[in-house]
């Protein structure tokens, strides 16, 4: 991460940039003045600390000067932008209300950015902003993977994408999500990016089951680690042409029956044999007999998680078949209004089952391109509800939407979208800082 000292030469080289008269030199060095009655302090907060590449946060703060008119006094806000030329350069003026506070949008940031701002000639202390880069990733349709090889050959899946702003030769890993938790991410494949920021990496999967993919690129302090979409397979072995297994719905939510069928020799007596992904061994679950054209259905199947299934029968085995059990995911948001003012809290409630006590859950919000991205994350409580307060901040059109990751044991689930504008903040002196955890991302997991 990089450091700033306004050595003389740094500060009036970013003062010829601003086209500031040459006294702001000394003025930028110093971090009060002394008022009639005290020293005069100026602060300054930018938030979220944390964006997606493209997003505009809000920066805001005021100052205070006792026995001193704090109203109407000049703001000037300078940024220095990461991966560019070392200067930080002014980037918006106002003054300040009759409390002495101030606000300005920033504009739209690609790279991590660090500012300060001159107000009344008081010199504020440095704040930081990371940016995540727009990380996109392209595979196979979702939907069920062939694990393993076939006839001889690996069934091997290629995964490409690009970083954007793009990121020469940043490090790519390839990554599955297979924790209890759902916020855990283990590397099954790296490599790095082209002079172009593109990417492919080659993977081959093994073991049947659930499969979370996403990348996670790895930046040379021009952006924090930024992970990219997620794509959702279930991976099952090859069909046994002479004893086929399929499922009519998959994945199902929670709760919903699930009927498993296919085709083999005529009237051949057949075993369900089930297992969770606890269970060593399979257990026998349902028999039925093969019609006369060999085509079999069980009788419908209400599994709790997500389930390995396979049918012995007639000296055969079938393909093991993953069914994926799919969380049941309630949200609402409160306060419910169409509108409400930036530095101000929303709240998202719910309920998810079945019962996820100490499961992670997302909040997400849309960019503009109409992405969905992580912006907090929370834990499920007991009784598995969750509450997550999430203060807003990038004024215009926010969207919001509750996501569960999955696991193991459980498919994951999206809530509704919640639309509501953001407006400008209201205009007080003394407007709190982000809370810490507000602006969070999944782990970086395994890299």
């Amino acid at each position: 991460m990089r450091s700033f000292r306004l050595t003389t030469a740094f500060v009036a080289a970013a003062t010829l940039l601003a086209l500031a008269p040459t006294a702001a030199l000394a003025t930028h060095k110093r971090r009060h003045t002394i008022g009639p009655t005290g020293p005069c302090k100026a602060h300054l907060n930018v938030a979220p600390r944390l964006i997606y590449t493209g997003a505009s946060p809000l920066a805001w703060g005021r100052l205070s000067c006792p026995g001193h008119e704090d109203a109407g006094k000049p703001v000037t806000l300078y940024e220095d932008t990461v991966g560019s030329p070392p200067s930080f350069n002014a980037i918006g003026t106002t003054t300040t209300n009759p409390l002495g506070g101030y606000s300005l949008n920033v504009g739209a940031l690609t790279n991590n950015t660090y500012f300060y701002a001159v107000v009344d000639g008081v010199r504020t202390p440095t704040r930081k902003v990371g940016v995540v880069a727009d990380v996109t990733l392209n595979g196979p349709t979702e939907g069920v993977l062939p694990a393993g090889s076939e006839a001889g050959k690996p069934n091997k899946v290629r995964f490409t994408g690009s970083v954007s702003p793009k990121d020469a030769y940043a490090r790519v890993v390839l990554q599955r999500q297979n924790a209890l938790t759902g916020d855990e991410w283990h590397r099954i494949g790296a490599g790095f990016a082209n002079k172009n920021g593109e990417f492919t990496i080659p993977h081959l999967f093994v073991v049947p089951g659930d499969a979370n993919i996403r990348v996670l690129v790895r930046s040379s302090h021009r952006n924090v680690a930024s992970p990219s979409n997620e794509l959702n397979y279930e991976i099952s072995q090859a069909q046994n042409p002479k004893l086929t297994i399929e499922s009519m719905s998959d994945p199902s939510p929670y709760g919903t029956p699930v009927t498993i069928h296919g085709v083999t020799a005529p009237n051949t007596l057949l075993t369900l044999m089930a297992r969770n992904v606890h269970q060593a061994p399979y257990s026998p679950v349902g028999q039925v007999k093969s019609n006369e054209k060999g085509e079999y259905t069980f009788p419908a199947q209400t599994p709790i998680e997500s389930t390995f299934y396979e049918v012995q029968g007639g000296g055969l085995t079938s393909a093991v078949l993953f069914q994926g059990v799919k969380v049941v995911l309630t949200a609402a948001m409160s306060p419910a209004v169409s509108s409400i003012p930036a530095t101000e809290a929303l709240t998202f409630s719910g309920s998810v089952s079945p019962d996820r006590a100490g499961h992670w859950i997302y909040l997400e919000s849309m960019d503009a391109a109409g992405k969905l991205h992580v912006v907090q994350k929370a834990e499920i409580g007991p009784a598995s509800t969750f509450s997550i307060v999430h203060y807003v901040y990038s004024e215009g059109t926010n969207v919001f939407r509750v996501k569960v990751p999955g696991d193991p044991q459980n498919a994951g689930a999206v809530s509704q979208t919640f639309t509501v504008q953001v407006t400008p903040p209201p205009a007080a002196a003394n407007l709190a800082p982000e809370p810490p955890g507000n602006s969070t991302l999944p782990s970086e997991g395994q890299t």
